[in-house]
């Protein structure tokens, strides 16, 4: 079986094996995924993480040795706290900027290093691995006013499902990727009156399919990406954008992980 790491910043992942096809959502830097077929220059991937299936660039898959792929799997790693960090690769002393929500098993020789197919890289100094990364609601204001794009999850644009489950992931919560498979995951809140910063706000659309998810930080406000991540208000009929003064999207359930 071929498997790997993510060794860009980010690799999109897309509906079929074509450029200018759909990208359906990214690997980050350090997720771990298994080569299913080949085609051309295409490989189809399912990622470890929600394993999400989709195509990748063949150039971006980089052949791993050995069991290094099995044990970066198995260790314990530091997830990059929104919205990103910079590493260097000691080679050509060059950096990579990588995406919040990347992970790092640090098995260098110091304790900031770490080594990814006889590749060494350090992180920037300025970056503690140490350091806890804070409440849901910190987090996720890591990535006010990023830009929404359909697919992302990271810091260069990021949908609304790929941004509730990154910030979760951060705080060390595992979530699936898409909407209408977060829904079906936590208990029930049935009053947003009784809803708690972190609780994810689920919306439906005409045909009563989930089209949208959002992070609710109590206070009646919900953070979440459309057009950018931005916060409005919450209500029980959905989310009220007061410089439009109307709602844009039509509450259907809110569910506490």
């Amino acid at each position: 079986m071929n498997e790997s790491i993510c060794q860009f910043g980010f690799i999109p992942v897309r509906h079929d094996p074509d450029e200018r096809a759909e990208m359906e959502t990214q690997l980050l830097f350090g997720e771990t995924y298994e080569v299913l077929e080949e085609i051309d220059r295409w490989k189809r991937i399912r990622m470890d993480y929600d394993g999400y299936e989709g195509w990748i660039d063949a150039k971006l898959d980089i052949k791993m040795f050995g069991n290094e792929v099995e044990q970066w799997r198995a260790a314990k790693k530091w997830v990059v706290p929104g919205p990103f960090a910079k590493i260097i690769r000691d080679r050509d002393r060059s950096s990579i900027i990588i995406p919040g929500g990347s992970e790092i098993y640090f098995n260098g020789t110091e304790l900031n290093s770490f080594v990814i197919n006889d590749e060494t890289y350090y992180l920037a100094p300025n970056y503690n691995p140490n350091k806890q990364p804070g409440t849901i609601e910190e987090v996720a204001m890591t990535f006010f006013n990023m830009p929404y794009l359909w697919g992302g999850r990271g810091f260069f644009g990021i949908d609304c499902s790929g941004f509730t489950q990154v910030v979760n992931k951060i705080i060390g919560k595992r979530i699936p990727r898409n909407a209408y498979q977060q829904v079906m995951i936590g208990t029930d809140v049935p009053f947003v009156e009784e809803a708690k910063a972190g609780d994810l706000a689920f919306f439906d659309n005409k045909e009563g399919r989930i089209v949208h998810v959002g992070i609710c930080l109590g206070r009646g406000e919900i953070i979440h990406s459309s057009g950018c991540v931005k916060i409005d208000k919450l209500d029980h009929q959905g989310i009220f954008v007061q410089s439009r003064r109307a709602y844009s999207h039509q509450l259907r359930a809110i569910k506490r992980i």
